[in-house]
């Protein structure tokens, strides 16, 4: 089943054609969902952005195009109206609307609630969360861990293949530093790496970064040790790949209680790559070095580049199409990329081109995805004008040009706007957040069982579960609901509130649902066994909810805005509270309206399931 927008951009291009001949193909019919009820379900605009082209009115150009969509509308809308300059209002017929929800199969495995994979899949690298090798996952690794995830399974279940890509910082300097201390410190965990365990990797890093500050000669061991890891000498490799496992052992705990879908396997530290950073660099020097006169602009725009060397470092610089230098610093100098130091040593951004070229080469990408925060904007703007004027994301034989995607996010704050910190300024660690939350949930579900009202008999490992799936849900909701490019004020007690835009409300939204399915079992009606008939308002707005979903999903992938998918789920727990409140579904007048409703409340539980499923929320049966 095809999203709503989609059919109705469908049978507007057929009218457009109408109107302006094949010409009408390639015009967006500009589908909106309707701001207000008067308005319709959805509506376009479309007759305005064609008038002065046609060289008619507005009003003109949309009643041609109601005309010619008078016969191919008849069985999904309404006849359509022209308001105000020029505006299409587009009502769906409620017979229509009701076959639609009738079509959905019964949930079984795989549960899509009748939405159509993607024609044409791609391949889409993920790239997210990137904790950092020996210390501790802190608060700041949140937003791109638990947006990247979303995004991932947002696009498997449109039908793409996600090729989630875990950036780990685990090669450079600071691991001579780090060899060099567990050497002296910890040599039994050399030669007994799975036995012998790191119980805080903060402390170890912060001694290490002491000692490589205070202590020349442990300077000149540190090193020494670079030197041993570049030339993969099997102690210190054995010494890294412990501090490696450590590391790993940290976070992967994390990942599992946040439901976040990544695993060793997504691992591709920079080490990965460290063996093909000079291949890269001599590459693009071979390519556009100042002896080169031959090099010519390789991007759309018209922008070219230069690698030429600046202070004894290797730079790229960027040039637009007039020009002009495209990055500049603070005093409108030209700024460059640097891509190899004056020592030889490369850098960060020697890494992520090096794993740009590998993604697009040998993972055979046909999209891009960074998830970081809105501070590394201008690095990426760099590697990626590099890439695309260097001409490695030139479309294969017959394919578009991979596309690349920045998905920046703002900070976590806390009561004073400032980034959230402990009270004695350090980063909150993940771990801690987590326990916070669900040591919160817990209080307030021991709270509603200690109150004969509200008490739901729920045995000690039930209120665990509970406090767990509630803590953690509410945590990965609040910030998955935020615009990712705004900083948000982080606040436990809207987060975990019963009531608005929250990942408890929409949990115990479900829970309801579900309880209506637990006091009608013992019945002998299904809520399959009829048709879905909608005959209320609140019942035919909260099956028009359920069915645009997909073109939900379809504007997420688009903009990779997770934000569209909470709101979504949002209101379709507020048109759902809406319906249980004005239509009896137990005490329905009429079988055939039990059914009926049983129905809808089966679509809109599994809805969201789906919906939460897909943020990485694990729901409830009972709460």
């Amino acid at each position: 089943m095809k999203s709503i927008a989609t059919q109705l951009e469908s049978l507007f291009k057929d009218a457009l054609v109408c109107v302006m001949g094949n010409e009408g193909r390639t015009v967006d019919p500009l589908i909106r969902v309707a701001g207000e009820k008067k308005f319709g379900d959805y509506q376009s605009n479309v007759a305005m952005s064609l008038a002065k082209q046609l060289k008619q009115k507005p009003r003109e150009v949309a009643q041609q195009i109601v005309d010619a969509l008078g016969p191919v509308s008849a069985e999904m809308c309404e006849p359509m109206e022209i308001a105000g300059p020029g505006f299409i209002n587009i009502r769906l017929k409620i017979d229509w609307l009701a076959a639609r929800l009738n079509d959905i199969p019964l949930p079984g495995g795989d549960d899509r609630l009748g939405i159509d994979p993607v024609a044409k899949a791609q391949n889409v690298v993920v790239d997210y969360s990137g904790p950092n090798i020996a210390k501790q996952m802190h608060v700041g690794h949140l937003r791109s861990t638990i947006i990247g995830d979303a995004i991932a399974r947002v696009l498997e279940f449109e039908g793409h293949h996600a090729i989630r890509q875990n950036h780990l910082g685990d090669w450079g300097t600071q691991f001579g530093m780090l060899c060099a201390h567990l050497k002296e410190k910890m040599p039994d965990a050399i030669q007994q790496g799975g036995e012998v365990h790191l119980a805080d990797l903060e402390a170890f890093y912060k001694e290490a970064n002491v000692r490589d500050k205070e202590d020349q000669a442990f300077q000149e061991r540190a090193r020494a040790e670079v030197v041993a890891l570049h030339r993969h000498e099997p102690e210190t490799i054995r010494a890294w790949q412990y501090i490696v496992n450590e590391s790993r052992n940290h976070y992967m705990p994390i990942y599992q209680r946040l439901g976040v879908s990544l695993t060793q396997e997504h691992e591709r530290g920079e080490s990965f790559y460290a063996d093909q950073l000079g291949t890269t660099v001599e590459g693009l020097k071979a390519q556009f070095g100042v002896d080169r006169t031959d090099t010519v602009a390789a991007d759309a725009n018209g922008a070219s580049m230069r690698v030429e060397e600046s202070d004894g470092a290797l730079c790229v610089f960027h040039h637009t199409a007039q020009g002009e230098p495209m990055f500049k610093n603070r005093q409108g100098d030209p700024l460059p990329m640097i891509i190899r130091k004056s020592d030889g040593a490369f850098l960060y951004a020697t890494t992520d081109l090096t794993a740009m070229k590998y993604r697009i080469e040998e993972l055979l990408a046909d999209r891009v995805i960074y998830v970081t925060d809105a501070r590394q904007e201008q690095h990426f703007e760099m590697v990626f004008a590099t890439v695309q004027i260097a001409g490695w994301t030139r479309g294969r034989a017959g394919s578009p040009d991979v596309r690349l995607d920045h998905v920046t996010f703002g900070s976590i704050l806390g009561e004073d706007r400032r980034p959230l910190k402990t009270r004695s300024g350090e980063n909150v660690k993940l771990a801690d957040l987590l326990d916070e939350a669900v040591a919160r949930a817990e209080g307030l579900v021991r709270a509603n069982e200690e109150d004969p009202d509200k008490s739901r008999g729920f045995s000690e490992a039930q209120i665990k579960d509970i406090a767990e799936a509630v803590g953690v849900g509410a945590v990965k909701y609040a910030d998955l609901s935020q615009n990712r490019q705004s900083d948000y004020l982080f606040s436990w007690d809207k987060m975990l509130a019963m009531e608005g835009n929250t990942g408890p409300y929409l949990m115990y939204a479900y829970a309801r649902i579900r309880s209506i399915y637990r006091k009608v079992a013992q019945t002998a009606v299904s809520p399959k066994a009829g048709q879905i008939v909608l005959g209320d308002p609140t019942e035919r707005a909260l099956a028009r909810q359920i069915l645009r979903l997909a073109e939900t999903l379809e504007g997420v992938v688009a903009g990779l805005k997770i934000n569209l998918l909470t709101d979504y789920l949002y209101e379709l727990a507020v048109r759902f509270m809406k319906f249980y409140e004005t239509c009896p579904v137990l005490r329905a007048e009429t079988d055939t309206a039990r059914v009926s409703r049983l129905a809808l409340c089966d679509l809109t539980a599994r809805t969201l399931r789906l919906g939460l499923g897909l943020l990485g929320i694990r729901v409830l049966e009972q709460m």
